[in-house]
């Protein structure tokens, strides 16, 4: 037998707000497919509701899928422009009697829902409109009378092997003669989903599990319109670490709104990528895109919800954080260092080995950009903060810290090279000398270069400090240990 063609896939979002988790998962999916196996991974835009799409969702859309890297194979196609091929499409069902004018106004189908709610039981279109003669039909049209056209559902049952799922079935007398064309001659969502994909040529459509119900309908319609049947492959839905379906009640569910938390898109297409997927044992839980790609199959997709956990986002994050070249992770935060007021991008630059030095040392204890920038001020300030939480831990008593910082400071400013080796075997000596154990000079002293209770290695701080801020530094925490006391006697 040939080998199947590589498959056209497509994300199709509708721009009535910003590219959602879920959206962005799915796009992703998609797009990990049609990397591995050679096929194309096509973008449109569903802006047929006119009153809701914007073009900020719309750009916002874009730019989501940017940031992730996910690119597309050609043309954007917007389903707006499409709407005369819907509606030729739709005739096409009328002329071949797999559709019907449905006159039925508004307010009678609402009565008659009111009806069936009274009674207790299903509303379902009674098919009235299906039995009228030609004659009354022609005789209507010519009158003017607003009609939508409705698919006439076959009897007997739909059903698709589905990739996650296998066979799903429906009994068609399940299935009402549904809307394909409105009386305003715009297409209904299935409708327009089904012309758009015949004519992209999409071979294989995956998506959320919450589209099952739509499938039977555009199983049907394809079939109607005489089109090869794509595959389908309805992804598990999301859901918060409630259990509950993903919401904003859960936090940030935009894209957008990570990316300016701090996190690598790098993270976010790995995090993303195991909502609903496994990569086996034999890979890794942290991986790169390109990894993804190799290991990406449909085999191993999940049926089980996925779970949204912001606290392993955030470990993700930091994962990748220590592991990406510090040259592409120096562009992401020096505009963050600039924002905050610290340093200007040219001064930086004139310090790039000292600078790069500074992040790979940082970036060790952090999940987020914002934590970098949060524990880079000590490094660029002369006065800082001191964190209440490690002044009450490392200096609750002031008198008999501030005179083991004084020798330190001593010790430290006798030293010939400021080197972690000599640093590190002269505040030994010293703290031997005092009788006391390593932690009580280096733990208050973690305190008075930095402010923070957590550093990297208090050698390498003095080191990026460099001798005269670390000494400056250390004068100004005797001044305040000083204070403490008298305040505290």
């Amino acid at each position: 037998m040939p080998e199947a063609a590589p498959p056209r896939l497509r994300f199709a979002p509708s721009p009535t707000g910003y590219l959602h988790v879920g959206g962005a998962r799915t796009a992703l999916f998609n797009w990990l497919l049609a990397r591995r196996t050679g096929g194309k991974f096509l973008l449109r835009i569903e802006d047929t509701d006119r009153a809701r799409s914007t073009d900020d969702s719309t750009r916002a859309i874009f730019e989501g899928l940017r940031w992730l890297g996910l690119d597309w194979d050609e043309e954007v196609v917007f389903q707006g422009a499409n709407l005369a091929r819907h509606r030729e499409d739709a005739e096409r069902l009328l002329a071949n009697g797999k559709a019907y004018r449905c006159f039925c106004t508004p307010d009678e189908l609402d009565a008659r829902r009111a009806e069936a709610k009274a009674d207790k039981s299903a509303f379902k279109y009674d098919r009235r409109c299906d039995v009228l003669g030609a004659d009354e039909v022609e005789r209507r049209v010519a009158a003017g009378t607003p009609f939508v056209l409705r698919f006439r559902v076959p009897e007997g049952e739909t059903a698709w092997d589905d990739i996650v799922h296998d066979r799903i079935a429906f009994p068609n007398r399940d299935i009402e003669d549904f809307v394909i064309l409105r009386s305003d001659g715009t297409p209904i969502y299935n409708h327009a989903v089904v012309s758009d994909d015949i004519a992209m040529g999409i071979t294989l459509v995956m998506r959320g599990d919450d589209h099952i119900s739509n499938t039977p309908k555009q199983v049907l319609l394809y079939e109607a319109l005489g089109a090869a049947l794509p595959r389908f492959a309805h992804l598990p839905m999301i859901h918060g670490t409630d259990g509950k379906k993903l919401s904003k009640r859960h936090g940030a569910t935009a894209v957008g709104d990570y990316q300016h938390l701090g996190i690598l898109p790098e993270a976010m297409v790995n995090f993303l990528a195991l909502l609903g997927w496994s990569p086996g044992g034999e890979f890794e839980e942290v991986m790169t895109l390109e990894e993804l790609v190799t290991a990406f199959s449909t085999e191993k997709l999940l049926r089980k919800a996925a779970v949204f956990d912001p606290k392993k986002l955030e470990w993700m994050n930091g994962q990748h954080l220590s592991r990406i070249p510090l040259a592409e992770l120096e562009p992401r935060v020096t505009p963050l260092l600039v924002a905050a007021g610290l340093a200007t991008a040219e001064e930086l630059a004139s310090r790039r080995d000292w600078y790069f030095h500074l992040l790979d040392l940082l970036r060790v204890r952090s999940r987020l950009l914002d934590d970098i920038v949060r524990q880079a001020g000590p490094y660029f300030r002369d006065a800082i903060e001191y964190e209440p939480e490690a002044v009450a831990k490392q200096w609750k008593e002031p008198a008999t810290v501030e005179p083991l910082l004084a020798a330190t400071r001593e010790t430290l400013a006798a030293l010939g090279p400021w080197e972690p080796p000599a640093m590190e075997a002269a505040l030994r000596a010293l703290a031997e000398a005092k009788g006391v154990g390593g932690g009580k000079i280096f733990q208050p002293l973690r305190v008075a270069l930095t402010g923070l209770g957590v550093s990297p290695g208090i050698f390498d701080v003095m080191v990026a400090l460099g001798r005269e801020r670390t000494l400056a530094r250390i004068t100004q925490a005797e001044a305040r240990l000083q204070a403490m006391a008298q305040a505290g006697a």
